[in-house]
């Protein structure tokens, strides 16, 4: 028993693994909180872009109505027709085009077609000869064919009173039906804005925005609806006569004392 005891005091005690040292979790770097976006002050939807000159945009759009209404107080479509049909094809003919040439073009396209069917049964080289001075003559002569096609065979040959309607008609827009609709039927469902009109509205501190789209909800807002129509005749006729693009005729102008010149 003696020597059995010694054996077990000489035996090593067993030996434990090298404890590590607890390991601390990865640290995240400190979280900031969420930056909000600087808050612009609210804008109202129709002030003019010279806020701090025009703050009242509908009190100056008032002011410019009534000097053109003055200047210029019987005006008309420049283009000229006989029917919502001729009316309709030659706006779609304007497009990049001036209205004294659509008038040449339209008086020789009209004699040979003045109706739906007769203009859909033309041939597509027959119709780009007539129109080719318009410019983009192939397109132009594909979209009124395929117009007056359409209207046979959905609207009975007429041209329709709803300015949805119209802007599903091929190479008709937004600008073309309310061309129709306002010169052609007295339908106020919007502002026309072309060239004239959206630059002269810019010019004048009406809007800030480039897209017509956005230019024409800019107008309808400040405009009474009765003026949707004769106002953009009448900016126009104010276009050509005194408000050109590069050379205005500033001492000219009956506005000259309220105009911002934005743009100038």
């Amino acid at each position: 028993m003696k020597k059995d005891t010694n054996r077990q005091s000489l035996q090593r005690p067993p030996q434990r693994p090298p404890q590590r040292p607890p390991q601390r979790p990865p640290q995240r770097p400190p979280q900031r909180p969420p930056q909000r976006p600087p808050q612009r002050p609210p804008q109202r939807p129709f002030d003019t872009i010279n806020q701090h000159k025009f703050p009242a945009a509908k009190s100056h759009m008032a002011r410019i109505l009534k000097r053109l209404k003055a200047d210029y107080p019987k005006v008309r479509c420049a283009l000229n027709y006989e029917s919502p049909f001729q009316l309709l094809v030659a706006t779609i003919l304007s497009a990049q085009c001036t209205d004294v040439r659509v008038n040449l073009v339209t008086r020789d396209l009209f004699s040979k077609y003045r109706t739906p069917p007769k203009l859909a049964k033309a041939t597509l080289k027959d119709l780009e000869k007539c129109i080719h001075s318009t410019g983009f003559f192939r397109n132009k002569a594909k979209n009124i064919k395929a117009c007056s096609v359409a209207l046979l065979e959905q609207h009975e040959g007429k041209v329709p009173r709803h300015l949805e309607d119209l802007v599903a008609l091929p190479g008709v827009g937004r600008k073309t039906a309310n061309v129709v609709l306002g010169t052609a039927y007295g339908l106020a469902t919007g502002v026309v804005v072309d060239t004239h009109v959206g630059r002269l509205s810019r010019r004048l501190g009406l809007t800030r925005e480039a897209d017509p789209v956005k230019v024409e909800r800019d107008l309808m807002g400040l405009l009474p609806k009765k003026e949707w129509i004769d106002f953009s005749h009448r900016i126009i006729y104010h276009g050509r006569a005194v408000c050109s693009a590069r050379k205005p005729l500033c001492d000219d102008c009956s506005m000259q004392k309220f105009c911002p010149r934005l743009g100038m």
